[in-house]
């Protein structure tokens, strides 16, 4: 295992959530793994097993992306790039055991090699973050192949690095007496302010990806044909079978909440289960701000908590619309 990152310490930043962000800060993604795919049937192979179009991707771009069981039951949730010779995708460290086997059981007759990557990923957040990686690596493209690996922008304030362990110690160095340093705690709290989905070990097989908003994301192509899982992902669009969707919530909590942990809504005067957290981030003053997936007809006057606690919890607006976005 790399020991790059022994000499810095990322750890988690104090934020109240009156604060401002870091005009540039540096994350240690370990929360976070890359799977890679090489060889001449790499296209073919992905295209029939994911929701996106691998197809038509081009080299400069990304895109979100599922890998479903049979039934449309998520594996995971993934961002796909080109990457080295061939695809990597970025998804959650706690589901590489048991969804890269599941891929790999299908690539026994394509020529294609499927890994976990030993790149190390970084994460570049803040305002400053684009000129920065202008200044560091160039190119064009909101997908750049660099020295040892790739960048790849994720959103107007974040780019992701993938890259070799060497050239990963070298930038960090490089970028530590400029950058704030954080674990991965603040990327999830941009992929919550975003509601970007990702699938966890607490959550694999139980959401269907209309449930996680992926046709709002870009993450499902109704064009590209067959994939595993795709007539369970077509009915939810054309019969209207999928009653859940992801929301942003928030509210005080004495912990932050995990993966998989139940929210209760309001039902008159009583409280019931009403969704299964999906991500949470809490600040210094102890606001938290987390992902959950609720029915997708709730009241707009619904209030929730989290179960064995009395403080109430809100939603919030989420910061695209729900209808497809092909």
């Amino acid at each position: 295992m790399s020991t790059w990152s022994n000499a810095l310490n990322f750890k988690k930043i104090p934020l109240t959530s009156q604060d401002a962000l870091p005009e540039l800060a540096l994350i240690n993604l370990t929360d976070w793994g890359l799977a890679t795919l090489i060889g001449e049937d790499k296209k073919s192979f992905l295209q029939g097993q994911v929701t996106c179009d691998v197809v038509t991707l081009n080299a400069d771009q990304s895109t979100l992306g599922a890998h479903c069981d049979a039934k449309g039951k998520m594996r995971t949730v993934f961002r796909l790039f080109h990457h080295n010779e061939g695809y990597g995708f970025l998804q959650r460290q706690s589901i590489m055991a048991t969804q890269l086997p599941e891929l790999k059981k299908y690539a026994v007759f394509s020529k294609v090699d499927i890994e976990q990557s030993n790149d190390v990923l970084l994460g570049l957040t803040g305002s400053q973050a684009t000129t920065v990686i202008e200044r560091e690596f160039g190119g064009e493209g909101d997908v750049r192949a660099i020295t040892g690996g790739t960048a790849v922008k994720i959103d107007e304030q974040r780019w992701l690095i993938a890259i070799a362990a060497d050239q990963a110690e070298t930038i960090a160095n490089k970028l530590a007496n400029e950058a704030v340093l954080s674990d991965s705690s603040l990327w999830d709290m941009y992929d919550i302010q975003n509601a970007i989905p990702r699938v966890d070990a607490e959550t694999e097989l139980e959401f269907i990806p209309q449930a996680m908003n992926l046709q709002a994301v870009g993450a499902i192509s109704f064009k590209k044909g067959c994939y595993t899982g795709q007539e369970t992902v077509a009915r939810a669009k054309y019969r209207g079978i999928n009653k859940r969707a992801m929301y942003i919530v928030t509210g005080p909590a004495e912990h932050c909440p995990q993966a998989g942990d139940a929210l209760e809504r309001s039902v008159g005067e009583n409280w019931r289960k009403g969704g299964t957290i999906i991500a949470a981030y809490q600040f210094a003053d102890n606001q938290c701000i987390a992902l959950v997936g609720l029915p997708n007809d709730l009241d707009e006057e619904s209030q929730f908590r989290l179960t064995d606690q009395d403080a109430i919890w809100q939603k919030l607006p989420l910061p695209y619309s729900l209808e497809e976005n092909e």
